[in-house]
């Protein structure tokens, strides 16, 4: 990356509340993760150097940059290629955040080179490996913590349909509402055609409280096209934002639940199209195998002008 590109496509804050009162600059990043283009994946901002940073600092950074979440870096060891990383929405502190892993993976591969990434996070220690494509485009691989998925209580599942505006009618039979794991915890709910999932006009207040009470991060609506291919919506209203345009803490979570399932007979690639409803398509591809826990969600990211 060109110093030119650096330039334009970063924010340099200096107000004494971004930078836990020391007055420094700091550099800001912005990336969309999951795509290939800057008018497609979801933004995620990423700063580098966040180790002189309290939460309150953090998170009126997040608050700054806008995005749906901000990764931190802070504490790193380049030569080993580790990184201490918190992630931050607008409203409160993530444990885990799949596109801004992605966004910071890239980043990271930009100035380092590609190869592996060691990542401690709130969730866990995870692994990412970056690479270059034919293209020369940077791609990143990260495996989550050991997913987990069980059967979402009717208590659960009656409030998060009375919020979304739906009724049971509008769910595929075949695919179970569950409360699944990679990260985060994720309510998964399977529609029952691609016309109910575009039709998405929920209560985000209503909805924000469930979630809330019930402590998922997001709630993850999904069609699916074909055994190997599905479309995804995820409304995120406890982070202040309608909906992430792509959602790889979730897609880990959701190749959860296909195992959980038994829908994974052996090693499989699956392709989930997010974002497309809202203009900014995002493609995310999962890698479950039926004897591992953990779910590997690769994509792209690109650096975005100021």
């Amino acid at each position: 990356m060109t110093d030119d590109t650096t330039t334009a496509a970063t924010d340099t804050a200096t107000t004494a509340r971004a930078h836990g009162g020391s007055g420094a600059s700091l550099e800001i990043l912005r990336y969309s993760a999951f795509t290939r283009t800057p008018d497609g994946g979801n933004p995620a901002g990423v700063v580098l150097d966040a180790s002189g940073l309290d939460v309150a600092a953090m998170l009126a950074v997040a608050a700054q940059v806008g995005y749906s979440e901000t990764a931190f870096v802070t504490a790193a060891d380049p030569d080993a290629r580790r990184f201490t990383v918190r992630y931050f929405s607008p409203l409160a502190e993530v444990a885990f955040c799949g596109h801004a892993t992605v966004a910071l993976a890239v980043a990271l591969a930009d100035r380092l080179g590609p190869g592996d990434l060691a990542l401690d996070t709130p969730a866990g220690a995870i692994a990412v490996t970056t690479a270059t494509d034919g293209a020369g485009t940077v791609q990143a691989t990260l495996t989550s913590v050991p997913t987990r998925s069980r059967q979402a209580l009717a208590a659960e599942l009656e409030a998060a349909l009375a919020a979304l505006r739906w009724s049971a009618s509008d769910l595929d039979p075949a695919l179970p509402p569950h409360v699944a794991f990679g990260g985060n915890d994720h309510l998964v709910l399977a529609a029952a055609s691609r016309e109910r999932l575009a039709a998405l006009d929920y209560d985000f207040d209503a909805l924000a409280e469930v979630m809330r009470r019930y402590g998922w991060t997001t709630v993850d609506l999904v069609w699916r096209e074909s055994p190997r291919r599905f479309h995804a919506r995820n409304p995120f209203p406890v982070g202040g934002v309608v909906e992430d345009p792509a959602t790889g803490a979730a897609a880990a979570a959701f190749g959860g639940y296909l195992r959980a399932l038994g829908l994974v007979m052996e090693p499989v690639d699956i392709a989930v199209r997010q974002g497309e409803d809202m203009g900014r398509p995002s493609d995310l591809v999962i890698g479950v195998t039926p004897e591992d826990a953990r779910v590997r969600v690769t994509g792209t990211a690109v650096l975005l002008p100021r």
